[in-house]
């Protein structure tokens, strides 16, 4: 009977060391007195610069032709756009691009034969930077219009960018902080402690996306260009010294 008392004790003995030991390696880590805080920081705003591209080009066996013709639709693009009311200073044209165009060609019975010169394929690309948002990304939408004066002209979507993004992310951090502070200060008054000094800040990575677009954070931050309506967004985390 001593001996199964023995045991008894032994065993629990092993127990409760089981659980002090326990207890120092999860909290070894862990520093008395400190509360670490996340805050959040979000604006929504709308673009003011927007960037659009487009090119167009010509394929002629003869590259003076060719050159002439990609001219011609030169001329008729510039007149197209300063009757929509771009400036000239605003519209870039892009080196003109040069390719030798071929065609495979193939014997009866299907086997490879070589290549048949085409004619030479002349490209231009433009680019329109401009704060006229409205404007520019209407014409984006009726430029197929230039089919009507034999100008197929390929064109792209818009890139919307900000150009007080510095003051923006300023503004974000103050409210990231703002938000961190005041969790700081709730999660000490309801743990009966009172909030001291500040020991370390650090921001987290600044993420633009599309408004309501559902877009993913990137560990590297995201910043969408597709969108004119953005969100854009900060962490800070914060960590205070609690008395």
């Amino acid at each position: 009977m001593k001996n199964y008392s023995n045991a008894i004790i032994f065993g629990l003995a092993i127990i409760i060391s089981s659980f002090f030991l326990g207890k120092a390696f999860t909290d070894r880590n862990k520093k008395d007195g400190e509360i670490e805080v996340t805050g959040l920081g979000t604006t929504d705003f709308s673009s003011d610069l927007i960037v659009w591209e487009g090119h167009f080009g010509s394929v002629n066996t003869d590259l003076r032709q060719a050159y002439l013709s990609l001219e011609q639709k030169k001329a008729t693009i510039n007149e197209y756009l300063t009757k929509k009311g771009i400036k000239t200073g605003e519209i870039i044209y892009s080196a003109v691009a040069t390719n030798q165009k071929t065609k495979q060609l193939y014997n009866a019975s299907g086997e490879y034969a070589g290549e048949e010169f085409v004619g030479y394929e002349l490209s231009q690309s433009i680019e329109i930077k401009s704060k006229e948002v409205d404007k520019i990304e209407k014409v984006s939408r009726e430029i197929t219009e230039l089919l009507n004066q034999g100008v197929e002209f390929y064109s792209q979507a818009p890139r919307y960018y900000y150009t007080k993004l510095a003051d923006l992310k300023i503004e974000m951090i103050s409210k990231a902080t703002e938000d961190a502070r005041l969790r700081a200060e709730n999660i000490s008054k309801y743990s009966g402690g009172d909030l001291s000094n500040l020991e370390s800040a650090k921001m987290g990575i600044f993420q633009i996306t599309g408004q309501n677009s559902g877009e993913d954070y990137s560990w590297g931050g995201t910043f969408n260009t597709s969108s004119r309506d953005k969100t854009a967004s900060i962490t800070m985390k914060l960590v205070y010294k609690v008395d």
